[in-house]
Formats: structure tokens, C-alpha cells, sequence
């Protein structure tokens, strides 16, 4: 039986989030045909990328621009595409924005939801998540009429099958005008930083780094190795840099290609939001640190007096 999955396509200031490619990836399953939902009036412009990563049909659905940065509004336009183009399944980013949309779908829905998932089997419609801490991981077994999955981030490397993607435009019904909201829009610069959970590479400090101005050397880093930075929990609780930048159990759960932990002692609840990286590199002076039984490479140093020297290195190479 051939199954007509969604998948929502995150954005941001306009521009596709790459994450979006492997969570296509994932929901492109044997019998499946693929709709990739998208607001903010941006289909044209996506469809020749979608096309290349199987996506047979974009949904353009359309908002009042009052309405565009309304999550219950977006959720109820979400939930009545899904109603009228017959969806089994509907994908979505375990991202912030995602974390917001996705429950909210799948309530109006009255469907199972999963979050954070690293894999997806829809043929028998079961989940792929860990839990405690990242210790045990767990295959969810979903049922209702219209499973909400909420992908990691990076959890599958996109892989391209060429289509020939249609537009269709879905018009949202009319809407409550109770519920327009005001929100505050900015602006994001050339030079802002890379997102934890896009990031291929994460440059992340700890305890080891003794405060927030140290924090100067990881960004300085980033910017050579085009690297997103994170932190320990510590780090946030010391007040040396914002909750955003927090990977682990109660921050952010990243799945980057390479995760360099900066004087990160490593315990269990932050290996809980990146033990899915690809390579972990350990800067610490303790060597009995459980990062450092826990990483594919160490450097047994100051962080403060080796990140400084690789950022040289990558300035002359």
C-alpha cells in the first residue's frame, strides 16, 4: 500500500535549514510518495532542490502575513493540509521551532507524537529515540490515525533521488482573528552564528574554560573551522554564556560530524545531547576525565593555550 508522507520544510529568514535533506531522506521509504509541506510563500524557489531529494509534490500553504509567525495558526493550517491531501505520516525538525509546532499538530490531529527520533520505520510504524540520558536507546511502537515524528537533526545523511516535483497551493481557512499575536521580528546578520543543531562542526567549552570572556577563543575557532559553539551546563549556570548555547540532556541534542569538547569533564547528561556525533576530540589537562574515555581523540592540554595555536595553524593554512 503506497503511504503519502509529509514533511514539513523548516526555514529560516527564508533560507532552507540543510537539516531539512536528511530528515527527507529518512521519510523517503520503500511504497512512499512524498509532500513536502512549506509556508512563508517560498516553494518556486525550493523546488528544484526538493525535487532532487525525492519529494514528489510541494504543498505551498498560504497565510495572511499577520498570521505567518503564529504557531497555532500554522499548526491548524499543518493539520488541515494533512486532512486534505490524505497524509499517513507527518515528519518535522526536533528543533526549537519544531519542538513548538509538533505537539501542537498532533493534538489537533489526535495522533501519536515522537520526538527527537534518529530513526523511522513506516512500514511498521516504529520510532527510533533514547532515553535516560542517552544510555538506553528505544524503538516506539506508534498508533492513532496520523504518527508526528520530530527528527534529530543531522541523524541521517541526505542522500538525492531525482523527481519531478508539482506545486500545489493551499489556501489556510479562514482563521480566528483571537488569535493573532504580535511578535518582535529581527533581523539575523552575515555574521551570525551557525546553529548548534545545523552545525557539521561544534566547538563546545566547559568548567576548563574559567569564564565567559574565554569563550572569545571557541568563537574565534568557529569562525575559522565555519563551526558553531556550544557549552557544558556549568558554563550556562556560571553565567559565562546564554541557555541557547547549552548541548546536552537539558539543552540542545546535536548529531554534528565532528564535536570538540573543551575542557568538558563529560558527564552522563552531556553525552546525552551529543553522544550521536560522528568524531569527538577531547581538549582537557585531567586525563582520568570521563571525556576522555569517551572521545575518538584526546589532546591531554590548557584548552586556553591550545585553541588560540590551532586557530594560527588555521589562519596560515
Amino acid at each position: 500500500m503506497i503511504k503519502h508522507i509529509g514533511v514539513i520544510i523548516e526555514q529560516d529568514n527564508g533560507i532552507m535549514k540543510a537539516a531539512n535533506l536528511g530528515m527527507i531522506t529518512m521519510a523517503r521509504q520503500k511504497h512512499t510518495i512524498l509532500f513536502a509541506l512549506v509556508m512563508d510563500g517560498s516553494a518556486g524557489a525550493l523546488k528544484e532542490k526538493l525535487s532532487s531529494f525525492g519529494i514528489s509534490t510541494i504543498i505551498e500553504i498560504r497565510l495572511a502575513e499577520d498570521f505567518q509567525d503564529n504557531p497555532d495558526v500554522r499548526a491548524k493550517a499543518v493539520a488541515k493540509a494533512v486532512e486534505k491531501f490524505e497524509l499517513s505520516a507527518l515528519f518535522g525538525l526536533s528543533t526549537a521551532m519544531g519542538k513548538d509546532l509538533l505537539p501542537r499538530i498532533a493534538a489537533i490531529l489526535d495522533g501519536s507524537l515522537v520526538m527527537d527520533c534518529f530513526d523511522v520505520d513506516l512500514e511498521n510504524n516504529i520510532a527510533g529515540t533514547s532515553r535516560y540520558s542517552g544510555k538506553t536507546l528505544a524503538k516506539i511502537k506508534v498508533r492513532g490515525p496520523v504518527p508526528v515524528f520530530g527528527i534529530r537533526p543531522n541523524a541521517r545523511e541526505p542522500v538525492q533521488e531525482q523527481k519531478s516535483a508539482g506545486i500545489i497551493q493551499f489556501e489556510a481557512v479562514s482563521l480566528d482573528s483571537k488569535l493573532l499575536r504580535v511578535v518582535k521580528r529581527g533581523e539575523t546578520g552575515k555574521d551570525s552564528k551557525i546553529s548548534l543543531t545545523e552545525a557539521e562542526i561544534i566547538i563546545s567549552g566547559g568548567r576548563g574554560m574559567k569564564n565567559g570572556e574565554n569563550f572569545n577563543l571557541l568563537f574565534e575557532c568557529a569562525q575559522k573551522l565555519n563551526a558553531a559553539v556550544g557549552s557544558s551546563r556549568v558554563a550556562v549556570d556560571s553565567g559565562w554564556v546564554p541557555y541557547a548555547m547549552q548541548v546536552g540532556q537539558t539543552g540542545e541534542k546535536v548529531s554534528p560530524k565532528v564535536y570538540i569538547a573543551c575542557g568538558i569533564s563529560g558527564s552522563i547528561q552531556h553525552f546525552a545531547g551529543m553522544k550521536t556525533s560522528g568524531m569527538v576530540i577531547a581538549i582537557n589537562l585531567d586525563e582520568t576525565a570521563a571525556i576522555m574515555s569517551n572521545c575518538d581523540y584526546y589532546a591531554k592540554a590548557d584548552a586556553l593555550k591550545i585553541i588560540p595555536e590551532i586557530t594560527k595553524l588555521l589562519e596560515t593554512s
